[in-house]
């Protein structure tokens, strides 16, 4: 009988440990209508939300996100821009200053539940639901609501008249379920940060004035009624006909548009399966969009081959908003810009695309996973599209670098509302993420680090991934243990720092003497360079990586015995007479991190002294 309860309660727990490992999603299903008021920047709208819990939790609560109250004097967003030290310099105090007319606001006329009209309250940004039934695991509930909306002038991202002249900018602008995860609720207030969202499916009508040309998330279902574009048929308008826009779109977190009476419209094949829209104005350097086109087409074949395919047949690059920010199947993005710079932020804001809009990380959480790994890939595609000498990754570690000296560097477990400074938030999550993924590179080697992002974007799309999933990934595909990489790069400030610090003639042999001078450790590739023409490399895995990287770039590698960690120095002898050694470097190829690469290099050379470089094999 005890062997028998003993086996049931292995089971039990066999089968709870598999139920916690399968990582549920939830589910939204929005349809919504919406009046345009274009003269009064107002719209109203109704929105049906079949939501899924396909949690094992009983929900009491939901929570919205009415991102339009965020501009408006005294929101939290306008009051963290007053406060923090250094302010972005497209907020500032800009939304103190709005006035009644000039603010965005968000409205909930009535909501119901199944039917019945619930209890909520209005707090910012967030509104708070109290439901009149519970939701049980594994059921469905349906969320009718009437709201009315006002849009801001434009200040970040959202709004109408923007300084390029862009009538309307129309992201965060519905009534939006928050995310339940693993974790509970992520009902964050809006303060101009990022965002994270349920996978549903979108069925939006947008009326307003035939005039207006619109672009953004989704299919457009009746081209051929609208024009603008869309359709092959010569389709015309009359002055002050208003059009329903009906867009489609599946398996997205957020849904975004924009409208402009001036837009110009081009649509370009990346291949059989995907069309890129354009969309911009034909008096802002209409020629330099032309000219970024194709160069965004080889943007996503690069990408496609490299990180994995791009799922949706249709992405749409919009001039509007302010700088660039990515939405699913979109992107908004300035427009005045010369080719690099228009090149440039295309690719970056279509790259979210992977990262974002499709595996869908929690970007508030972990904005380094998105932005930085965006940023990575952004690196690799320009310096294919714009090629030049170096390193692509290098401008990201001379940046992280400089934050690390400034001593403003906060862990990237920091959440991207709660850093002290933009200087710090935008560095970590942009840059550092960028270095972070270098430093897998290194670590991994190429090829084992290349075949791991792949796996990555192919195991977790659609499947909102934190840090540690992205860990395991890249343990089983290099066999390494990884953590004490995640737990010192990510969950610290710890820096590393490695130095030659004694080279000495041996009986005929070289010693050579390293000592780890940071606070993190990492594996090594010393590379020895002889006065006869030819190169070695001495790989020291670390002890605590239970295994080393397969990687041949050097003509000749010996593999060392590992470096235990807690060790600040390690030795190693060179089989050839010292007078044979022209030089020694640490990491030359640079990808490691380390925040001082001039102690780096044997014989100690002046700051005006040319780098010592090592020849790869191809």
């Amino acid at each position: 009988m005890k062997f028998k309860l003993s086996v049931l309660m292995l089971v039990a727990l066999a089968f709870r440990v598999s139920a916690q490992s399968d990582r549920w999603q939830q589910r939204a299903k929005y349809q919504m209508e919406i009046d345009f008021d274009a003269v009064k920047h107002q719209y109203k709208g109704t929105q049906k939300l079949v939501y899924t819990n396909n949690s094992p939790d009983t929900l009491q609560k939901v929570f919205y996100h009415l991102y339009l109250n965020a501009f408006r004097p005294g929101s939290q967003m306008d009051v963290r821009s007053r406060s923090i030290s250094d302010p972005d310099a497209r907020v500032k105090d800009r939304i103190s200053k709005l006035a009644p007319s000039e603010i965005g606001y968000e409205k909930v006329l009535s909501l119901k539940q199944n039917g019945k009209a619930l209890k909520y309250e209005v707090v910012g940004t967030i509104l708070e639901v109290t439901l009149n039934e519970k939701i049980l695991p594994k059921s469905n509930h349906t969320f009718e609501m009437e709201f009315e909306a006002q849009v801001p002038l434009q200040i970040r991202r959202t709004g109408r008249a923007n300084a390029e002249g862009i009538d309307y900018s129309m992201a965060q602008w519905y009534p939006k379920m928050s995310e339940y995860d693993y974790e509970g609720w992520h009902a964050n207030p809006y303060i101009g940060r990022e965002f994270y969202g349920i996978w549903g499916d979108f069925d939006v009508k947008i009326t307003m004035d035939a005039a207006y040309t619109i672009a953004g998330t989704g299919y457009l279902q009746n081209p051929d009624k609208i024009g603008h574009g869309y359709s092959k048929k010569n389709v015309t308008h009359k002055p002050g006909e208003r059009l329903t826009w009906h867009f489609i779109a599946p398996e997205v977190h957020d849904f975004m548009w924009a409208a402009d009476r001036d837009y110009q419209h081009d649509v370009v094949k990346v291949d059989d399966n995907l069309d890129l829209h354009f969309f911009y104005q034909t008096d802002t350097l209409a020629n330099v969009w032309k000219q970024m086109e194709p160069l965004a087409v080889r943007s996503f074949k690069i990408m496609n081959e490299q990180f994995g395919r791009y799922p949706y047949k249709q992405y749409s690059i919009i001039q509007g908003g302010d700088g660039g920010m990515e939405y699913p199947m979109a992107t908004l993005i300035t427009g005045r810009l010369n080719l690099h710079a228009l090149t440039s932020v295309t690719v970056h804001e279509s790259i979210h695309s992977w990262f974002q809009g499709i595996l869908g990380t929690n970007e508030s959480k972990y904005p380094w996973m998105d932005e930085g790994f965006t940023t990575y890939a952004q690196n690799i595609v320009m310096g294919e599209l714009f090629p030049a000498k170096g390193d692509p990754q290098r401008g990201a570690t001379t940046s992280y670098r400089a934050l690390v000296k400034s001593g403003a560097e906060e862990p990237l477990t920091t959440h991207a509302d709660h850093y002290n400074t933009n200087k710090a938030y935008s560095i970590a999550s942009y840059n550092k993420g960028a270095v972070f993924l270098n430093q897998l590179n290194y670590i991994m080697g190429k090829e084992t680090f290349q075949r791991g992002m792949k796996r990555y974007f192919n195991e977790w799309k659609f499947k909102h991934p934190n840090p540690t999933d992205l860990k395991r990934i890249m343990e089983k595909e290099s066999g390494l243990e990884l953590d004490w990489f995640w737990e010192n790069f990510v969950g610290t400030t710890k820096t590393i720092d490695y130095t030659i610090r004694e080279v000495v003639a041996n009986a005929g042999k070289t010693d050579v003497v390293l000592e780890r001078l940071g606070q993190m450790p990492m594996p090594l590739d010393v590379v020895v360079s002889y006065k006869d023409g030819t190169q070695e490399d001495f790989y020291i895995p670390l002890e605590i990586m239970r295994g080393e990287k397969n990687e041949k770039l050097y003509a000749k590698t010996t593999q060392l015995a590992d470096w235990g960690w807690t060790y600040p120095e390690y030795s190693f002898t060179i089989d050839r007479n010292i007078a044979d050694v022209q030089a020694i470097a640490i990491d030359p190829s640079q990808r490691m991190a380390d925040i001082d690469p001039d102690n780096n290099v044997w014989p100690t050379v002046s700051k005006t002294t040319p780098r010592f470089k090592a020849t790869k094999v191809k």
